[in-house]
């Protein structure tokens, strides 16, 4: 009896390396199964004997990776089925306890898996709270720059304001100053008009003075014509009506005219002196005014100085300001650029690592389904195990085995990590095979 060679070489190699702040994906590769033909089992003589070549390679290094490579020989059943089933028994045994060794490795690696996902997940949180710590104070000193920006616009505005009134107030100023002025020149006008008028009453005086005198000297020159003219005469006595005292007409005249003079004279002393006096007080009131005004004058001068001084030192006041305002934007807006920059690398980050998750979560499936495969592989030996009646019956068992249990993909992955490589197997040997081969 003789059973077609079969050959299988199981391997798939995982690396795990973290460089952050990048997690590479996993490759996931296929390849047929590869098989050999190579006559290692051959029967006896009269098909009683047998000779069984083995090979078996099992290398583990769970640190870094292990490796199982089965390799076995054609195998001719003959002769002593008892002795032959003994020795496929002793195989399976060994088998279970590769598939327990095998097991213990897949649990170890799960376990440096889960571990390698929550260090780097948390590595990954931690720069996020940095970042977001960052990001949040840039946003604290944007809001408190907005708000030093507002204030700044607020004094501004208050400070043009300020200007704007001023402005009103100087050119209301401005307005009485024009008026006072016009009318200091009319109380000038005013002064030369009295002035014009005392000179005439003061020549007024002067002539009725002169007419005055010559009233005297005509007078005196009279009263001594009279009296030359009575002192020459001749006494002469009549018997008649009582005759006019000349003299005492004379005086009487003189006296009149005496009084007439100096009642025009203290006339028009008093009219000259009153008229003096009430020009002496509007001279002296204008004066007073105008020396106000001149007070007045001044003190406008000097606040509109100060006010100029005042509106130039704000003018620059804001000027400085705006170059700080734009200076101000222009670094927050660079700032700004580059933290979104950042932020985009991050969330490209995160993308990248979603995927490398997902993608792992996809193998780790695939694994598992491996896996259950195994098992129920494992369960088929064992039934087929139980009927040790003939080899004729095991023949026809192996026979029953569908042929997409036989052929099995390898499944090969590979994803960054500090730890190094991990290899484990992925392609499936059906038992028959590994019987025949062992």
């Amino acid at each position: 009896m003789a059973f077609s060679n079969r050959s299988f070489q199981l391997g798939t190699n995982t690396r795990f390396q973290t460089s952050a702040p990048s997690v590479s994906g996993l490759s996931v590769r296929s390849s047929a199964i590869q098989k050999l033909q190579a006559p290692s089992v051959y029967g006896g003589a009269g098909g009683y004997g047998t000779r069984i070549s083995t090979g078996t390679s099992l290398g583990q290094n769970f640190g870094s990776s292990f490796q199982l490579n089965v390799t076995g020989n054609d195998v001719l059943l003959a002769g002593n089925e008892k002795s032959t089933m003994q020795n496929l028994n002793d195989r399976l045994a060994s088998y279970l306890e590769r598939v327990r060794s095998l097991e213990k490795a897949n649990s170890l690696l799960e376990k440096q898996i889960k571990e390698w996902y929550e260090k780097n997940v948390t590595h990954v949180r931690q720069d996020h709270s940095a970042y977001l710590k960052t990001i949040e104070d840039l946003q604290n000193k944007i809001s408190a720059a907005q708000l030093e920006n507002a204030r700044l616009v607020l004094q501004i505005d208050n400070a043009k304001l300020a200007a704007e009134d001023f402005r009103l107030k100087f050119e209301s100023e401005l307005v009485l100053r024009q008026s006072v002025e016009n009318d200091i020149n009319g109380l000038l006008r005013l002064r030369d008009d009295l002035t014009l008028t005392k000179s005439d009453l003061e020549s007024q005086i002067e002539n009725v003075n002169e007419e005055l005198v010559f009233l005297k000297r005509n007078h005196e020159e009279e009263v001594d014509r009279l009296q030359k003219q009575v002192g020459g005469s001749v006494n002469v006595e009549v018997d008649a009506a009582p005759s006019i005292d000349l003299a005492t007409t004379m005086e009487n005249m003189r006296r009149q005219y005496e009084e007439m003079a100096e009642k025009n004279r203290q006339e028009a002393k008093e009219r000259f002196e009153k008229q003096t006096e009430e020009l002496n007080q509007e001279v002296a009131i204008n004066m007073e005014q105008l020396q106000e005004q001149k007070r007045e004058v001044t003190e406008r001068r000097q606040i509109y100085q100060s006010l100029e001084l005042e509106l130039q030192a704000q003018l620059n006041m804001k000027k400085a300001l705006e170059d700080t305002l734009d200076e101000t934007e222009a670094r927050y807006a660079y700032q700004l650029n580059q933290i979104q920059e950042a932020v985009a690398r991050l969330e490209a980050q995160l993308r990248q690592l979603r995927s490398d998750m997902e993608a792992q979560n996809n193998e780790y499936t695939i694994l598992l389904d491996i896996k259950t495969r195994l098992e129920m592989e494992i369960a088929t030996y064992r039934r087929l195990l139980e009927g040790e009646d003939s080899s004729s019956h095991l023949t026809s068992e192996w026979s029953s085995i569908p042929h997409s249990v036989v052929k099995r993909a390898e499944i090969c992955e590979r994803a960054q990590s500090k730890t190094g490589s991990v290899m484990f197997p992925t392609k499936i040997l059906p038992v028959q095979q590994f019987w025949l081969r062992n």
